[in-house]
């Protein structure tokens, strides 16, 4: 590898606060072992994990004078086959990494090496992606729940990470709903089919065979969605799959139409109690 010039230390602090957060970061047992085994020293000035990590990055990019070895240590960390059992973590950190990694022109591929990126400078060119989706979808008059997902961060590579978000959004809102527990199409067999059993909702009082094929119909929309957006590690043309500005767009209004049906659905037991 060519020698890269030394990372900004806002940059190594920001990165290590998104690897050392409490809550979603890495334990200290893991920063532990993957400093070690990057060869990277520990010198156990601080006890905090995210300082501990800085601690040990700056001072081994100061004495190397190039972030080769900070690299290095970040690619260590996000091999996909580490994550496999949690890709939804893999996908989170990889976006919160890359739009912090933006600022040294660098991003993480969803192979878990960095590439060379577009540097941005300001906060302003980093939002600019995101405003820009934001109006667009803004003008179509978008659901607000879809709106939510555009960020910065999840906008760094490509818009894929967007709209993989708002498909979370989708079950979580059938989960509040319902109460259910599951995912994917489990959830949408459980929560909206009523073959022998009056479902948890519907999109109309399930009276005529129209009402039945607009049932069946959202169904196989949700299930589409799912399987199309939903565990995007788990295939290779997903992990390779660049999403652009209009797929972006036309996908999130997809998804707010969904959020909309959702929002109308009632609960298809007040119809067969007549309470509707």
């Amino acid at each position: 590898m060519a020698i890269i010039k030394s990372f900004d230390p806002a940059s190594i602090e920001s990165i290590c606060n998104i690897l050392g957060e409490t809550n979603t970061g890495l334990t200290g047992t893991q920063i532990s072992k993957y400093l070690t085994e990057c060869n990277i020293f520990d010198p156990q000035l601080n006890s905090t994990k995210r300082k501990k990590l800085y601690d040990a990055l700056v001072l081994k990019q100061n004495n190397d004078r190039c972030s080769n070895n900070i690299i290095m240590f970040i690619q260590h960390v996000m091999k996909p086959s580490r994550h496999v059992q949690n890709q939804d973590w893999f996908e989170n950190i990889r976006s919160q990494l890359n739009y912090v990694l933006s600022f040294e022109g660098f991003e993480i591929s969803t192979n878990g090496l960095l590439k060379e990126a577009i540097k941005v400078k300001t906060f302003s060119e980093a939002e600019e992606r995101a405003q820009s989706l934001r109006k667009s979808l803004l003008d179509r008059k978008i659901h607000p729940d879809v709106l939510a997902f555009c960020k910065a961060e999840l906008l760094v590579d490509n818009y894929f990470h967007a709209v993989f978000e708002a498909t979370k959004s989708i079950a979580e809102k059938i989960r509040n709903r319902t109460n259910l527990t599951c995912d994917g199409s489990e959830l949408v067999d459980q929560a909206f089919s009523y073959k022998g059993k009056i479902p948890y909702l519907a999109l109309n009082n399930l009276t005529t065979a129209s009402h039945e094929s607009e049932q069946k119909g959202f169904m196989n929309l949700l299930k589409g969605v799912f399987g199309t957006f939903r565990n995007t590690t788990a295939h290779a043309p997903k992990i390779t799959w660049n999403v652009n500005e209009q797929d972006a767009l036309d996908t999130l209004s997809m998804i707010s139409l969904i959020h909309r049906k959702l929002d109308n659905a009632v609960e298809a037991k007040k119809i067969y109690e007549g309470k509707i």
